[in-house]
């Protein structure tokens, strides 16, 4: 279990890079080729959707084709999917490849592969599980944001040396990458594969727990939608003016915070409960969102953009550990494809909604993700506060 672990870590980090890298330059490419908001939302939102079917396939089907196989399969996909985005700008290409829901928008989200590494990381002690989370999110973060950074080289180094190709080639280091992903994932130990192949069927406790995480969830998800780090890309680039390496930069720093406050919220989830950091970290990084686009300078619009960074991902590795506890283990792999499902399902409606609200002000994207995201936050612990973890009950 320990060196599938690394394994998983190891595959985490180089698929953050990528999602960091290609997140910054598929924001940057788009944009340049003045694609109105019509044309940015439905890439973004073929990506959210590619993400939502392809995990209730993973749910259904997952431990029956087998772990590691499936995991293979979708790394090799998305190198597919990568190289689309490298060699055409043509935009019914792009959004079949966003529909393979092996691209992500953020480095810590990627579909049906998060689902498969949730459930064989749901094997780790229970004591160590949350912190388990937080590591897993946190390498992430870190190598998200230094592929965000590396995003603007191709530009910086472009003025020394004018024969580099264009920074929409540069994507093309996905199916490299995804090569070496799917062979380590290969290598993994027949531990990860649950003995018994067929297909699960929750139970009627756990389907009820899981029907009600998923509904919030799917709330959440949709107002996280509406500021999804391509969509930040493009906002700051219309209305400051930001430049790649800007940007690059800001992610930069977004994903060391991140990184940082992963690993505390793991450290936090094991003395207040998974449900707690869930919440009390969320509701204050909600307020902070809403005021990113009040600031009349590029500055403070960032700095409020990290101090929110800084508190709204730790709810994300309590989110995850919470899942996979609250269910049995052979539910596992079903849950997590279930409640990322809903994430994915309703996330698509953020961007287009998002470029629609751009039209009423450059403001009301952010206001309306958090407000809606404050309300999931008090649902949420409204509903689950009582509710016993699977193995406590045990």
């Amino acid at each position: 279990m320990e060196r599938d672990l690394r394994r998983i870590l190891v595959i985490q980090a180089l698929r953050a890079f990528l999602y960091g890298f290609g997140s910054v330059l598929i924001g940057t490419v788009l944009a340049s080729e003045g694609l109105g908001s019509f044309g940015i939302g439905a890439v973004l939102t073929a990506m959210l959707a590619g993400m939502a079917i392809a995990s209730l396939i993973i749910g259904r089907r997952g431990d029956r084709i087998g772990r590691r196989r499936t995991y293979a399969l979708l790394l090799l996909v998305m190198g597919a999917a990568g190289t689309v985005f490298a060699l055409t700008r043509w935009v019914p290409a792009l959004i079949l490849a966003a529909l393979t829901g092996t691209l992500s928008t953020d480095p810590n989200e990627s579909g049906p592969i998060t689902s498969i590494e949730q459930a064989m990381m749901g094997s780790a002690p229970l004591k160590a599980r949350a912190r388990v989370f937080g590591r897993y999110n946190a390498v992430a973060y870190l190598a998200g944001a230094v592929g965000s950074l590396a995003a603007g080289g191709p530009a910086a180094f472009r003025k020394l040396y004018p024969a580099l190709p264009a920074d929409q080639r540069w994507l093309l280091v996905f199916p490299v990458v995804a090569v070496a992903c799917a062979i380590l994932a290969w290598k993994m130990s027949p531990g990860v594969e649950m003995d018994d192949r067929r297909d699960v069927r929750l139970s009627d406790r756990s389907r009820n727990n899981v029907r009600g995480l998923a509904a919030l969830f799917s709330l959440d998800s949709y107002a996280g939608g509406f500021v999804v780090q391509t969509f930040l890309v493009y906002w700051f680039h219309r209305r400051f003016g930001a430049t790649t390496e800007q940007m690059g930069l800001v992610f930069f720093a977004a994903g060391l915070l991140q990184a940082t406050s992963s690993v505390a919220a793991g450290r936090l989830a094991s003395k207040i409960g998974l449900l707690n950091t869930m919440v009390f970290t969320h509701l204050p990084s909600n307020i902070l969102l809403m005021a990113v686009p009040f600031s009349p300078v590029f500055a403070g619009s960032v700095a409020l953009l990290l101090a929110r960074f800084a508190l709204s991902q730790m709810d994300v590795p309590a989110r995850q550990a919470y899942v996979v506890t609250i269910v049995d283990p052979s539910e596992r792999t079903a849950a997590a494809a279930y409640t990322n499902t809903a994430r994915y399902i309703t996330r698509p409606g953020g961007p287009a909604s998002a470029g629609a609200l751009l039209h009423v002000s450059v403001s009301a994207p952010f206001i309306a993700a958090g407000g809606i995201k404050i309300v999931y936050d008090l649902v949420l612990y409204g509903r689950f506060r009582a509710v016993a973890l699977a193995e406590s009950r045990d």
